[in-house]
């Protein structure tokens, strides 16, 4: 289902919380929203999932107009929604099964027809042998595993996930990620990711919008914004994803530093180039030096993105000719402030 929103304005008081946002969410994919704490994430989605009216604008689902619903069709609307949030708002007094049921129970399902698909969905999620354990002995990842199963129950037609991973531990996170990715190939959903984590973005959306003070300051592809971010949010983002000094212990995206000194330059070698050797070719080419600060490369859902931290040093012209030289190899070139 297609999301589409048009000027979309939310104020609390005097802070102007969605700010004229114009969006298109496209169908069959996994979106993310990104912004830092009071950009606004929190506000927009609660007027796109319908939990709250937009002061002006308007919200399509597909073709349909749906903020301004009767009470009955907004009810029945949000039923075609799931939603997955940072503390999973499980029922400590029921089990794993019972929480997934329950959305069923209230939409007064036949008990057979929740059985069945109960145990559909904690196989789906891989805990088809905890249906009968108790939320307090499972784990966060296991939690967040239940919530999801609970979000699919009504089989919906869009999922939001607000910060759904942000109170977990990296390696959970990598596997909530990739779970969420398979259940939105399988089941063909349109599925909404909030976060404030670039790593989030990095690892799991398609598209992407960034949000700055309550408005969109950018938006597009994950491999387009990772390659030539335009805002200064975006950069800031970007800047501190999986940033780590050689001795730590890394992880596979990481981009490792190694010097106390960020470089003058950032490269971006997307696809086949990130195994190539441009800068030695480069280096041969122009009568500069170079030396390489941070690196690594960036596993995107789509492609690679190698990146570099460097400096390029020489007299002017030979440093504006080796540019050119990159430029001309497809690497992406930008200035480090």
């Amino acid at each position: 289902m297609q999301i589409k929103l048009e000027a979309l304005n939310r104020t609390y008081g005097d802070v102007k919380a969605v700010q004229n946002v114009s969006l298109t969410i496209p169908s069959n994919t996994v979106f993310g929203i990104i912004g830092k704490s009071g950009a606004g994430k929190s506000s927009l989605v609660r007027l796109v999932s319908l939990l709250e009216k937009p002061d002006s604008g308007e919200v399509f689902y597909d073709d349909k107009r749906v903020d301004n619903l009767s009470k009955k069709d907004l009810i029945l609307q949000r039923r075609r929604i799931g939603m997955i949030f940072q503390n999973f708002n499980l029922f400590s007094s029921r089990t794993a099964a019972k929480n997934v049921a329950y959305p069923l129970e209230i939409c007064g399902t036949p008990k057979a027809v929740i059985r069945e698909r109960v145990a559909e969905l904690l196989d789906l999620v891989g805990l088809g042998d905890r249906a009968d354990a108790p939320i307090s002995t499972l784990s966060g990842g296991q939690k967040q595993r239940i919530a999801i199963a609970r979000a699919l129950a009504n089989k919906p037609d869009i999922l939001f996930c607000d910060e759904a991973t942000s109170a977990l531990d990296p390696q959970t996170t990598r596997s909530i990620l990739e779970l969420i990715r398979e259940i939105q190939k399988k089941m063909n959903l349109t599925v909404v990711m909030i976060t404030h984590q670039m790593e989030v973005v990095r690892d799991a959306c398609d598209q992407v919008a960034v949000l700055d003070n309550g408005a969109v300051v950018e938006q597009g592809f994950v491999s387009d914004i990772f390659t030539n971010p335009k805002s200064e949010v975006t950069k800031d983002f970007i800047s501190h994803i999986g940033v780590s000094s050689v001795e730590a212990d890394t992880k596979e995206n990481d981009v490792v530093r190694w010097s106390s000194s960020t470089g003058k330059y950032r490269l971006c070698f997307v696809g086949e180039k990130t195994g190539e050797p441009i800068l030695s070719k480069m280096a041969k080419e122009c009568n500069v030096d170079f030396n390489i600060h941070a690196g690594g490369v960036q596993h995107l859902t789509d492609k690679d993105i190698g990146v570099l931290y460097v400096d390029i040093d020489g007299n002017p012209e030979e440093v504006s000719k080796a540019i050119k030289f990159l430029e001309a190899e497809k690497v992406i070139v930008e200035g480090v402030k």
